[in-house]
This record gives C-alpha cells, structure tokens and sequence, in this order.
C-alpha cells in the first residue's frame, strides 16, 4: 500500500496508462497533473516512445519536468533542456541477437529507430500491424545495421509476442542488449542496461530523490523494471497486462477511465 504523505516524484508511462485508447489525454488528466506539480511533485513522463516522438510526449504530459524515452535509452531535463542519457545499441550487436533469434522461432519482421529528429522515419520493412500512424523508410537489414540504434522493434510471424519475449529474455545476454513488450504485438531491443528503471536512477540522481519516493504507474512488462526500483507505490492500471498486475502495490481504473488521475486526484485530496 502507498505510504503516508506524498511521494517526492511521479513517474508515469503514456500508452494504455496516461494516453486513452483513442490516442488522446482528457482535460481532466491535465488539470491533475498541473495541481501535482503545483503540490512540488517532480512528474517524469516514462515510455516507450523514441526521441523522434520528443513533441508528441510533450503534448501528452505537459507538465512533465523530465522525460524518460525510448525504453529508457534516452532522457531529458525539460527545466534545463540537457539530454542526460543517450544510449545506442551497436548494429553488430544486434545483427548477433537477430540471428540467434530467427535461429529459435524463424523469420522476424523487424525495424529500427536510429534516428532522433521529430518524426525521424523507422528503417526496414513496413508491417501493417503497427498500430500508430509512422514513416518506414524500406532498407534491407543489412543497411539497417551499419550504425549504432536506438532500439530495434521485432514480430514474429508465428510465435504470440509474450511467447517471443520469454525465448528472447533466455537467449539474448542482458550485457549485449536489454529486451522488453509494450503491447504493440513486437519486442524491443535495446541497448544493455536500458529500460524504465535505469532511465529513472538517472532521474532521481539529478533532483536527489530516494527511489523509496516514487510513485509510478503502469501497464505494460516494460513498466516492470520501474516497478522494480519505485518504492513509494507500484500502480498498475485496471487494463494493465496480466504480469504487471501481479506485481502491483495497487490497481487504479483503466486508462479510459483516467485511472491515473483518479488516483492522484484522491492523493491530493486526502
């Protein structure tokens, strides 16, 4: 259960926890939020979402003082405009983890994020399972991993994404890249030592914040590492995946419900 008082920073994930199923954020969530910040609340934006979304999760969480991006590769003092963390997976290292992949549940459909300008297009092969609107531009693999990525996204064509997950949490080693889901049917690769957890410490390293004050929430198995470092309160939203769920400290409304607002709110008021 939370503990008493107020927690000294927020974190929150985005899609299918602050975000509603229809991409947008109520005026509510908003209003909340402000009265957090206004209460001397830190908040920290944590998704999924590359650099090349920078503006896109500056909308959603306006009032975030940092950003925690890219699974946790890349974060952002917005008070003091730095890029605190930026991290690349070399192209050679994840060629390596493909190939052991496709070696275990045959052909991936994969595309990286190498570049970091707003709205900077994805590299390799268009799949019409994505679910938001992106720009792919078609390269072969190979021209895919010349460089060093953000992070690499990956679906298999036979194999359920939790499923895909579990053999790549067994095979790839956590010093060559880190692997997670969030819910978009593909699995992320990242550099090692990167998720939600670890772009957090960076965080709550430069405001000076102990991890036992933090409030987090979420709904997906990358949320699992900042659940994993928060001590304050675990918060899982009502829609959340079913491993989330089972870790959670508490469980709000869904995410259409604005269950993370709700919950502030009711913080603030009591």
């Amino acid at each position: 259960m939370a503990k008493p008082g107020l927690p000294k920073l927020i974190a929150t994930d985005l899609d299918g926890t602050l975000v509603r199923s229809d991409d947008t954020v109520s005026a509510y969530t908003h209003e909340v939020l402000q009265r957090v910040r206004a209460a001397g609340i830190r908040i920290v934006g944590a998704t999924g979402r590359g650099p090349r979304l920078t503006s896109l999760v500056r909308s959603d969480i306006r009032d975030a003082d940092f950003l925690v991006l890219a699974q946790g590769g890349w974060v952002i003092d917005q008070q003091e405009s730095q890029i605190l963390r930026s991290e690349r997976l070399p192209g050679p290292d994840l060629s390596a983890v493909l190939a052991d992949l496709e070696a275990e549940v045959g052909p991936l459909s994969v595309m990286v994020e190498a570049l970091e300008h707003d709205d900077a297009p994805l590299w390799g092969d268009y799949d019409p399972t994505w679910r938001y609107p992106v720009v792919v531009e078609r390269r072969s693999r190979t021209e895919c991993l010349t460089g060093d990525v953000i992070k690499a996204f990956a679906r298999s064509f036979e194999h359920h994404v939790d499923d895909l997950l579990a053999v790549a949490q067994r095979i790839v080693p956590p010093d060559v890249a880190s692997v997670t889901q969030a819910g978009l049917n593909y699995i992320e690769i990242c550099p090692p030592n990167v998720d939600k957890g670890t772009g957090l410490a960076v965080v709550a390293q430069a405001v000076g914040v102990d991890p036992a004050d933090v409030l987090v929430f979420g709904d997906m198995p990358n949320d699992l590492p900042m659940f994993a470092w928060a001590g304050w309160s675990r918060v899982a939203v009502r829609n959340a995946h079913a491993t989330l769920l089972a870790v959670a400290d508490e469980v709000t409304l869904t995410n259409d419900e604005d269950g993370v607002a709700v919950y502030l709110d009711r913080l603030l008021s009591r």
